[in-house]
């Protein structure tokens, strides 16, 4: 409550949210142009705690009254499975995405902006004639967020891999509002917080570079013996099931 309480002091500033949209290169690929003119009436998105999940979270994206949609809150709710296979406990390789539920968007009249109208002209085989059919087909926008890959209610049941990268993907911007966005919301509008993980990534390759050239100087080394216990180590970890579950 107190990181939702944070931002309460900035409802007031025009574009906020939207504005943090297009900073984060993460939302910024789902916002189409459609979707601003609706993203200027988002005024807060809180995060919400399951009580029936250790991990599991709801994102609740606050609208002021607009012209799209008559929702004032719409939704995002995130399961995990913190727990091993009780068949084989030691496949358990840490939590898993168990499944993520959106909500219904009652949208006004042709103000849908996950959908959109095609017209395609068909040729009749034997009679030559020409009709033109109308089709309504999805179209890209950040609203499609709200409707993710229907599940099955069996934590155990197997996903196909196009729905598993779906999800991881899904669930990937979803843990990032919850960890980044929302806590440090007025950083991501000025654009501090995107400084700071540039610097990060910076620092990461370099550590990298570093770790490479050690691995070269080693081949020269016929008395090393790093690669030896890093062989080991990895061996040992590979024989270890991760620990208990720990809320991130």
């Amino acid at each position: 409550e107190a990181e939702n309480n944070k931002n309460k002091d900035v409802q007031g500033i025009p574009d906020f949210w939207l504005t943090i949209f297009k900073n984060v290169a993460l939302l910024s690929e789902m916002v189409e142009e459609h979707d601003e003119p609706i993203l200027k009436h988002l005024i807060d998105i809180q995060v919400i705690l399951l009580d029936k999940d250790p991990m599991g979270f709801v994102l609740e994206f606050h609208f002021s009254p607009n012209e799209h949609f008559s929702n004032s809150v719409l939704t995002k709710e995130y399961e995990m499975k913190c727990t091993p296979d009780e068949t084989d406990p030691f496949a358990f390789e840490g939590p898993e995405i168990y499944k993520c539920k959106g909500c219904t968007i009652d949208w006004y009249k042709g103000k849908n902006v996950t959908v959109k109208t095609i017209k395609k002209k068909q040729k009749h085989k034997s009679r030559g004639s020409v009709r033109t059919v109308t089709r309504t087909v999805q179209n890209d926008s950040f609203f499609n967020f709200f409707n993710p890959p229907l599940l099955s209610d069996d934590p155990e049941a197997e996903l196909d891999d196009d729905t598993q990268t779906l999800l991881t993907s899904d669930f990937e911007i979803g843990h990032y509002i919850r960890e980044r966005i929302v806590p440090r919301a007025v950083l991501y509008f000025t654009g501090e917080a995107l400084e700071g993980e540039e610097d990060y990534e910076e620092d990461d390759s370099e550590e990298e570079d570093e770790e490479e050239e050690e691995e070269e100087d080693e081949d020269y080394n016929p008395n090393s013996n790093n690669q030896a216990k890093k062989a080991l180590v990895a061996g040992l970890q590979g024989q270890n099931p991760q620990g208990d579950c720990k809320q991130q």
